[in-house]
């Protein structure tokens, strides 16, 4: 696939994340928008998950570990054909599947809820060593937020990722560098995580999270990386396209009126 085919469905995600929090009138747009390249390129070039397999455990396994970007994630997954692009205007309804977290139980191609952070690289850390025991090449990915990687479940799992030497597991930490109380250098300053996470046992890539080229040479790098996990240390924008939600923590977990969306979608389409 070429980067216009990718930046075409990134703009699609990011229309549909702002259209589901508009009309539910809550949610997370900001992380949801910031994050949209990384997931484009996650779907749609690396992992082979498809309409027909998404509700099986025999292929590429992905966790929202920031589970409050669910709108990015109902976004991806209509976009692939997973699940009907109509129902995300159900998102955070009563009876929807498309709950404010995602949920494994009832969304396909959800391979784990989350929403209280910080516990996804665990669990997704538990699919990687599962998967070498089963004898199972599929790998596993995980989009961790800065901000969350505050938290100490965080580096239990990170430790103990490299203990097992889980190759198949690559991390990806979305560094758009605020977090809902402000800048994370401000509330406690997780950086320099590349060096963390070195120090942990890890590989790792510090590359451009709205850089296809960039993406997919890092993410082909990870999985020739035999040996230790990977961490992707991804330099991002919150509230990326949309000029006045652009690097704005008001809009970690605001939702836009009528007027603001409008200008959204058109931000977008330009």
């Amino acid at each position: 696939m070429n980067n216009e085919e990718l930046k075409l469905h990134a703009k699609n995600v990011r229309r549909n994340i702002v259209r589901q929090v508009s009309n539910a009138k809550c949610g997370h747009p900001g992380g949801s928008l910031g994050a949209a390249d990384i997931l484009t390129e996650l779907f749609f070039e690396v992992m082979d998950i498809t309409p027909e397999n998404a509700s099986s455990k025999d292929r590429d396994r992905f966790v929202l570990s920031k589970g409050h970007t669910s709108p990015l994630l109902y976004a991806i997954l209509a976009e692939k054909g997973i699940i009907p692009e109509e129902e995300l205007m159900t998102f955070r309804k009563i009876n929807s599947r498309l709950q404010g977290h995602p949920n494994m139980n009832y969304v396909p191609g959800v391979d784990m809820s989350t929403g209280s952070l910080g516990q996804g690289l665990a669990a997704a850390d538990g699919m990687a060593i599962a998967n070498k025991l089963n004898g199972n090449s599929h790998r596993v990915y995980c989009l961790i937020g800065d901000g969350e990687s505050e938290e100490g479940e965080i580096w239990e799992a990170a430790m103990a990722a490299a203990h097992y030497k889980s190759d198949n597991l690559c991390a990806v930490i979305d560094v758009n560098g605020l977090q809902i109380d402000g800048t994370t250098d401000e509330v406690i300053g997780p950086n320099p995580l590349d060096e963390k996470f070195k120090a942990f046992g890890w590989h790792v890539i510090c590359v451009d999270g709205h850089d296809f080229d960039a993406l997919r040479a890092a993410f082909e790098e990870a999985k020739n990386t035999k040996g230790k996990p990977t961490a992707l240390i991804a330099k991002t924008i919150k509230g990326k396209g949309v000029s006045f939600m652009e690097n704005n923590v008001a809009w970690h977990g605001t939702a836009p009126n009528a007027e603001q969306t409008a200008i959204a979608l058109k931000d977008l389409e330009a």
